[in-house]
């Protein structure tokens, strides 16, 4: 038994010397932030602008690849340099585009045909509305399963799983 405890011990003591080293390596993936604005990263936002140039890097010398052209469409941001922010949209297209063109405000894109938009957090409350597949709506309190969303004048509760814009352990109050 005293041979195999002081191999233990050098196992033991390699090891918390592994963790010592990589252990903020490990907690700075899990909490990425930003460079510039130091908010997490990923991160959701959405089009200020009604157009938005979508460039290639993070100028204006890079080439435009595509223009955004929905006010309010939410997209995740990815990256940041300087004024500049790496978005993507719910299919993935993105690139980089000036700060100047996003806003702060959250909302979905709505993902499931006639999506039924509840009075209450509870499916079996009443219907108050049925969003169609790529309505954006404005995000207001989350909890784990459900949010609370409007658009077109109608508000009510919709099921977190079927919109794109917001996480799925995220709760907004």
């Amino acid at each position: 038994m005293s041979v195999l405890l002081p191999v233990n011990r050098r196992i033991l003591a390699l090891f918390s010397v592994i963790l010592l080293v990589l252990g903020p390596f490990v907690a700075s993936a899990q909490d990425k932030r930003g460079q510039v604005t130091n908010l997490p990263l990923p991160r959701y936002v959405s089009m200020k602008a009604a157009e938005g140039n979508v460039r290639r890097g993070p100028s204006l010398s890079h080439r435009i690849d595509w223009v955004f052209k929905r006010r309010g469409m939410p997209l995740q941001v990815t990256a940041e340099y300087g004024n500049w922010r790496k978005v993507q949209d719910r299919d993935g297209a993105g690139g980089w585009v000036h700060y100047a063109l996003l806003s702060g405000v959250r909302t979905v894109l709505i993902e499931s045909d006639l999506l039924p938009v509840y009075s209450n957090p509870d499916p079996n409350s009443q219907v108050s509305a049925r969003f169609e597949t790529g309505v954006v709506a404005r995000l207001g309190t989350c909890t784990i399963e459900w949010c609370r969303i409007s658009a077109g004048g109608y508000r009510g509760w919709a099921l977190k799983s079927n919109l794109w814009g917001v996480d799925p352990s995220e709760i907004r109050e």
